[in-house]
Order: C-alpha cells, then sequence, then structure tokens
C-alpha cells in the first residue's frame, strides 16, 4: 500500500481534523463512529498553531517511578536516536503510565526543542505537559490532558510499541492528523486516497450547501428551504458519484 509523501502530509494540514474525517469516512471500510479517533476528550493548548499532521513515534512512560532510570541509564539516549531514525514530519505519541493521576510531564520547553530539531511537530499526550509558552515559542503543538508544575521521574520506559492515549490505540509510523477537535489516527489501507477525499468533500460542501444557506438572506423561509434542499440533494449526488456510497445529509 503506498504512503503518504511529506509533501501530501503537509498538504493535509491545510484542513483541520473534521474535514479529514469527512473525507476518510468516505474511503474507509471500517466503522467511522467508533474507529480512528479520540475517545476521551483532548485540550489542545496551541489552538493558534492550526492542525498538525505527521507520522507516529511512540513512547511510553511512568514519571511516578523512580526505578526506571536505574534499569535503563541510556534510556533517554537510546530513545532520541530511535526518534531521529524516523522520517519526519513526525508526532509523539505519549502514554502515561499514571493516568489519570499527573505525577510529572515528559514534555517542557527542553525536551519539546529537542524534538522539533529531530523532525518532531508536536506530541499527543494523555499526560500533562508544562512550560507551554517555550514549548509554544520552540514550534512545538501539544494535545494533552493537563498542565502540571514538574517532571518527577520523567524517563522513557519503552518506546517504538503500541500505545493507547485517549481511548485509542497508535502504532509507530501511523499518520496522524490533530487539532483542537481532537485527532485521527488513519489506518494505513486508507492513506492513499485520504488527500483527494479530504479536498473533495471541502470542495462539495462550498459548492452547494454552504453556498445555498450563504444565499438566503431576504427570502422567505419556504425559499430559503427549497435553496437548501436542492443544494444538500446536489451534495449527496455528487458524493455518491465520486465516491459510490452514502453521505451525510445526502
Amino acid at each position: 500500500m503506498r504512503q503518504m509523501t511529506h509533501g501530501e502530509i503537509l498538504a493535509l494540514k491545510r484542513w483541520n481534523t473534521p474535514t479529514i474525517y469527512n473525507g476518510w469516512e468516505q474511503i474507509t471500510s471500517r466503522d467511522t463512529s467508533r474507529e480512528g479517533f479520540n475517545l476521551e476528550e483532548t485540550v489542545d493548548f496551541m489552538p493558534q498553531m492550526g492542525p498538525m499532521a505527521g507520522r507516529a513515534i511512540t513512547v511510553v512512560f511512568e514519571p511516578s517511578n523512580p526505578d526506571h532510570r536505574h534499569a535503563n541509564p541510556t534510556a533517554w539516549q537510546d530513545y532520541r536516536r530511535y526518534v531521529a531514525s524516523v522520517p519526519g514530519p513526525k508526532i509523539v505519541v505519549v502514554q502515561d503510565l499514571d493516568k489519570p493521576a499527573a505525577m510529572g510531564a515528559f514534555w517542557g520547553e527542553v525536551n519539546s526543542t529537542m524534538h522539533r530539531a529531530l523532525g518532531c511537530v508536536g506530541t499527543i499526550t494523555d499526560g500533562a505537559i508544562r512550560d507551554l509558552d517555550e514549548m509554544t515559542a520552540a514550534g512545538f503543538k501539544a494535545i494533552a490532558r493537563r498542565l502540571c508544575v514538574g517532571h518527577a521521574y520523567s524517563c522513557p520506559v519503552r518506546w517504538g510499541c503500541e500505545v493507547e492515549v485517549f481511548g485509542r490505540t497508535v502504532q509507530p509510523g501511523q499518520l496522524i492528523h490533530g487539532d483542537k477537535h481532537g485527532f485521527l489516527v488513519v489506518p494505513e489501507e486508507d492513506e492513499d486516497g485520504l488527500l483527494d477525499a479530504a479536498r473533495f468533500m471541502d470542495s462539495n460542501e462550498c459548492l452547494t450547501m454552504i453556498a445555498a444557506a450563504r444565499e438566503t438572506a431576504g427570502r422567505s423561509s419556504e425559499d430559503a428551504l427549497g435553496l437548501i434542499d436542492a443544494a444538500v440533494s446536489k451534495f449527496g449526488e455528487a458524493a455518491r458519484g465520486h465516491f459510490a456510497r452514502d453521505v451525510e445529509f445526502g
């Protein structure tokens, strides 16, 4: 199966995550009511940075446990070499074993700046972050559960493995799109057609339903409903013709 190129991944950033979902649901065989997206609430601490898209770098940590540092004194160095070995753009997906507690942060100014230097554009973590302003200045986006003060015994425990964050399982290398709405983990078999599908669905909405809804000024309610009904029908016909499946509103 063909994977998206770096340039195609960058193109995905031109749309928000709901728009990427709208395209994805047209091409996937997965259950779009429960697969792919986060099942728990997320917080985007840098919404002004817009969406991020990249391949998953996965890591697990347990900041409450001091034993991990002693068990593997070179964990940070070995983990960073794993990060550097993966082509970008990259999103670091961090599972916090202390959840629901937040004993310390994996992310702060120093760690985010080093990861940015290694081609990472941001993180999704079900733990906490700190140094929010400094992380923003580094250009490192964070979707997380909360803020905290300290780092405790922060140390990578294992990496390049399956993780679970916000109710969603993520495998290393999976394509992810995320923003203030949440995130979508794209199944490998759906990558090839995703960009075209998202672009088509966004254009289809603009040329039909959105345009009609904005042309109702001064019209009666009956005329407005007629315009909207016709636009919805046109939207559905175009989508079914392109994807040969049912669509929202259509």
